[in-house]
């Protein structure tokens, strides 16, 4: 894959688990993997305007993110298009979830062709740093997964 490609984490590191996403990108950033070169590295709070913008003219765009009631915490989910764009019937730390920001990037035009979605099991969504045992487990796995999925054609 030769177009552009984005890393977004999602997430807020004040509210314990929801900082999973930018864990992940700091994670990414001290790696100095050779499959992350050119690849931009974002942190977004998920506001669907910032994350078009993050994601605007991208060829594959990964998105890492929490959610709480998929499965048990520690775990983590990968789900691509047309998943992404499914219901939600899960909870998360932002007013709107990836789904209705893909929906909205679908009828505006700002759509990736590729989006993949890594989604950490979360369980402590309140207030305070520091991401749970389970959660924290499972940084290292994903931000292995986004470099695999990096070197994928």
């Amino acid at each position: 894959m030769t177009g552009r490609r984005v890393v977004i984490g999602v997430g807020n590191e004040f509210r314990r688990d929801d900082g999973f996403g930018p864990e992940v990108v700091a994670e990414l950033r001290a790696r100095g993997d050779d499959r992350l070169a050119g690849v931009q590295l974002y942190v977004s709070d998920g506001e669907p305007s910032r994350m078009l913008d993050a994601w605007s003219g991208a060829e594959l765009a990964i998105v890492i993110d929490v959610a709480v009631g998929i499965g048990g915490p520690g775990g983590w989910s990968e789900l691509a298009l047309p998943e992404v764009a499914g219901p939600q019937h899960t909870a998360s730390g932002h007013d709107i979830g990836l789904g209705t920001t893909v929906a909205l990037a679908r009828v505006l035009g700002r759509l990736p062709p590729r989006v993949v979605a890594l989604v950490a099991h979360g369980h402590d969504l309140g207030f305070g740093v520091g991401l749970s045992g389970g959660v924290a487990e499972a940084v290292r796995p994903v931000a292995d997964r986004v470099c695999a999925l990096l070197a994928a054609p």
